[in-house]
């Protein structure tokens, strides 16, 4: 029933797809019609197979937001396999007979006003009857399937795919918990099935990025628990995602963090930094995280997240200065940064961590870097290097002052 859904669905929407391939022909101005027209005829842009294959490729993939991110969605048909109208149009035209082409624009030129004007009520009121379904119908068609025991790993994954896309837009996202897709989504987070968890969570992700509406909804449902506990995941690809639903879910949200605390996402962070055989991808998204928080803080003027001044997590991030990666190193230096500006961090616990004495050999690493391609990057972590040494020792002297 739900491939019987899928496939009916596909139908309608390649058809619909004609008719707004026609609609943006006739309801452009005669003039470019006609010149697209004209230039295609003249073997200015007969390049069939390469018009075909953009509009395949700009819908083919959607990658996460988060910088870094691992992972494709490869959109359903439901867009007709094309990114925009644009490529639709230009598809349209590169897929035409040159010389029908030329004829059509000859007789374009001959239609007077009120023709042109006729055409275009004809395209309007035909697209009428076929109902093109919006994206909350869209967003419908896609939930019922998740709702569906019964459907196939294929077809919820298709699902999921199709809801990717249909949250970005922010009015979207608004109307996704008001037809039960949130419920849905976070359901799927205890899916046995890994590919299935993922893309759930990258829906999650998606939906609630710099939305404090759909944040605060998605929080109430509990679902950041499950999302820590996909943390530890053996997959590469499902940490990645739990942690890009993480950070869209927290950030600049109080009530995010706290909850965030109350489910031991720090001993999670800390997990993923310590950890020796965690993807090196992993540990920069969770650097990254700390900056945030750290950022957030500084500038809310907010304290509440008492992990990010704890000694052993300190530990835990100086000590990834001594792995070899310049783009690790910038990031943990970023992040010691933030973290020595929080009122609430004591220069004594990172002079525990021997940051001084690892920032010192960091220094003479990236001096004795071969490579003449790294060395203006690493002459960048470098100056980065020495902005954080002098932070540290003039919050150390200010501790001390305050002691005495």
């Amino acid at each position: 029933m739900a491939m019987a859904r899928v496939h009916a669905k596909r139908s309608r929407h390649h058809g619909l797809l004609v008719v707004v391939v026609l609609s943006a022909i006739l309801l452009l101005p005669v003039a470019a019609a006609t010149a697209a027209a004209v230039a295609v005829a003249e073997g200015e842009g007969d390049n069939r197979s390469s018009l075909g294959a953009t509009g395949n490729e700009e819908g083919k993939m959607v990658s996460g937001a988060e910088p870094g991110g691992g992972g494709l969605v490869v959109e359903d048909e439901f867009a007709g396999g094309f990114g925009s109208l644009d490529s639709m149009l230009q598809w349209a035209i590169g897929n035409s007979d040159p010389e029908k082409l030329k004829e059509n624009a000859a007789d374009v030129q001959k239609l007077s006003t009120d023709e042109l004007l006729k055409r275009r009520m004809e395209i309007k009121e035909l697209m009428e009857k076929l109902k093109m379904p919006s994206d909350a119908d869209l967003m419908k068609i896609a939930i019922a399937d998740l709702n569906n025991s019964s459907i196939s790993l294929e077809d919820r994954q298709r699902a999921l795919q199709e809801l990717l896309v249909l949250v970005e837009p922010i009015d979207n996202a608004n109307d996704l918990d008001k037809v039960g897709g949130l419920v849905a989504v976070i359901k799927d987070l205890n899916n046995e099935n890994e590919e299935i968890r993922t893309t759930s969570a990258w829906v999650l992700g998606k939906a609630s990025q710099n939305n404090a509406f759909v944040q605060n909804q998605i929080l109430g449902y509990g679902a950041l628990a499950r999302l820590v506990k996909m943390g530890y995941a053996t997959s590469t690809e499902e940490v990645a995602k739990a942690l890009y639903a993480i950070s869209a879910l927290i950030r600049d949200n109080v009530n995010g963090q706290d909850a965030f605390c109350s489910e031991d996402g720090n001993a999670m962070l800390q997990y993923i930094l310590v950890s020796n055989n965690i993807d090196i991808r992993l540990q920069k998204k969770a650097v990254f995280l700390v900056t945030d928080l750290a950022d957030f803080q500084l500038n809310s003027g907010k304290s509440g997240l008492p992990f990010l001044s704890d000694r052993l997590f300190l530990k835990s991030l100086v000590a990834m200065l001594s792995r070899f990666d310049l783009d690790l190193q910038e990031k943990v230096l970023l992040a010691i940064k933030s973290l020595l500006k929080l009122p609430s961090t004591d220069a004594a616990d990172f002079e525990s961590c021997n940051l001084d004495s690892v920032l010192y050999r960091l220094g003479v690493q990236l001096e004795e870097l071969a490579s003449e391609e790294q060395k203006e990057y690493a002459g960048e972590v470098d100056d980065l290097r020495r902005e954080v040494q002098m932070l540290f020792q003039s919050k150390l002297r200010e501790g001390t002052r305050t002691a005495l």
